[in-house]
């Protein structure tokens, strides 16, 4: 059976990209599925200087192997001014300097989503290029609207059909 790591980019304890990463994981057949919060993973902002003095930190090497003991990853990522949050850079940023591989070429589950009309989509353009250099098999699917779209699953007749079918790419990526 598949061990799938799922994530909302966001530190937010409400994160709407939370629960749209956990709804996504839970649609998958044949798997294990463990929901990361990055709240767990806090750490000081990375520099450097700061790797220098400190070393890595630990919270990087915890999260490092969370992703390293997963099959496949779903990330929804939270759009602050058209761009990452700062809670999922920093964690990149360290996580980066154990090894740049962060990822190691698995499979890859990349959604957004905003109270927006556009979903997310223009932190879909930030990170879409990059996961693609780390990993063949990227899965992108982007919801707006989401206080519109979803409770308890997505409301949208179309958006649900363009989910379903996300959803179907993905699982044929991790068989």
């Amino acid at each position: 059976m598949k061990k799938i790591i799922a994530f909302g980019a966001s530190s937010s304890k409400k994160s709407i990209n939370k629960k749209l990463a956990t709804f996504a994981v839970n649609q998958l057949q044949d798997v294990t599925i463990e929901i990361l919060d990055l709240n767990d993973y806090e750490m000081p902002i990375y520099s450097i200087d700061k790797e220098e003095v400190l070393g890595i930190h630990p919270s990087a090497i915890a999260f490092k192997e969370k992703i390293e003991s997963a099959d496949a990853i779903v990330i929804s990522f939270a759009e602050h001014n058209g761009n990452v949050s700062a809670a999922y850079k920093n964690i990149f940023d360290w996580v980066s300097r154990i090894d740049m591989s962060v990822w190691k070429g698995k499979p890859l589950f990349i959604m957004a989503t905003s109270p927006g009309a556009r979903g997310g989509k223009s932190v879909l353009d930030v990170v879409i290029p990059s996961f693609k250099r780390m990993s063949k098999n990227v899965t992108v699917f982007s919801l707006p609207s989401f206080y519109d779209n979803f409770s308890n699953g997505i409301s949208d007749v179309a958006l649900k059909a363009t989910f379903d079918a996300a959803v179907d790419e993905f699982q044929k990526a991790i068989s």
